[in-house]
């Protein structure tokens, strides 16, 4: 799309969260440790509502060492076990991912985060939430939290626009994003968004202009999704009900449109990933059969090709 002295290539070598995390731990090794603090979901519990968003299945990002059976230590040292044969003297970041990581008792909550902070090793913490799952006693923990160690909170978007947000059952807004994502800015933390690619209905040019919206908000990291059609779902009914309600990209398709997005990116924000990928035996479509680190190539030489045109 861009012309000129733009480059896809050195803009898509700034989408690196190892680079980003040396802002903070210059010359270390950093690995993300995901931990199921044992929460549930607002979308889920009957708050605002039941089923969850119709795409999730939380089964499709859960490694094994993730389990909530064990406590967080336990997850903590297995994840731990699992990494450090690579890096001996690595360090960790406790991710919180599954579902939603800042609901609940908010007394049980910040136990698990100290649990977290203060086992050997680990040098942070990233939240994985919603931004309607935000409370203000939370907020000024993170904001503490941060003068003593890095964190990051990681809201999920989705969406900047309110009727794909009704469609998938999402149960928040689009303001209430805005709202969440500044306010957690200025309370000196550092923040990040998630962002599906090809909810149904959104037009090209309504999935290219998510990023001109998402320039406006003080986002340091940024997560993109391809949609992904996964079993057990309420979407993977309303696919096979209604499979022409949607538009899924083929890999080449998807490069090109992420290239485009990253072209109206604001330059500063990091994109840590542009694709997602299911447990085979969940995913129903799209059925791209290449491994993230093809696709990264993929884009990697289609970047070279619009820099060469």
């Amino acid at each position: 799309m861009k012309k000129g002295s733009f480059s896809y290539v050195k803009r898509l070598n700034k989408c690196d969260f190892s680079q980003y995390i040396q802002r903070y731990f210059p010359g270390e090794k950093i690995q993300k440790i995901t931990l199921d603090a044992g929460c549930s979901c607002p979308n889920r519990d009957g708050k605002e509502g039941r089923g969850g968003c119709t795409y999730c299945n939380n089964e499709t990002f859960s490694p094994a060492f993730a389990l909530r059976t064990h406590t967080l230590s336990d997850q903590l040292a297995r994840g731990i076990d699992f990494f450090r044969y690579k890096y001996p003297h690595m360090r960790y970041l406790a991710y919180f991912q599954s579902y939603t990581a800042t609901y609940g008792s908010v007394d049980r909550l910040i136990e698990l985060y100290e649990e977290a902070v203060a086992y050997p090793q680990v040098v942070g913490i990233v939240i994985g939430t919603r931004p309607d799952c935000m409370p203000d006693r939370l907020l000024e923990y993170f904001s503490g939290l941060a003068k003593r160690c890095f964190v990051l909170i990681e809201y999920g978007v989705e969406s900047t626009l309110d009727r794909s947000l009704e469609l998938i059952h999402r149960g928040h807004s689009w303001a209430c994003s805005q709202e969440t994502i500044r306010m957690t800015h200025e309370a000196g933390i550092s923040v990040g968004a998630h962002l599906i690619l090809g909810l149904p209905q959104e037009s090209r040019e309504e999935l290219l202009h998510h990023a001109l919206r998402l320039n406006s908000l003080p986002i340091d990291i940024l997560k993109l999704h391809q949609l992904q059609i996964v079993r057990h779902t309420i979407m993977a009914h309303e696919y096979k009900t209604n499979p022409q309600q949607f538009q899924l990209f083929t890999a080449e398709e998807y490069a090109d449109l992420c290239l485009d997005f990253l072209a109206l990116l604001r330059d500063d924000i990091v994109v840590d990933r542009f694709v997602s990928q299911s447990p085979p035996h969940l995913l129903l479509a799209p059925q791209w059969n290449i491994k993230n680190y093809a696709f990264a190539d993929l884009l990697r030489k289609k970047a070279l090709a619009r820099d060469t045109a």
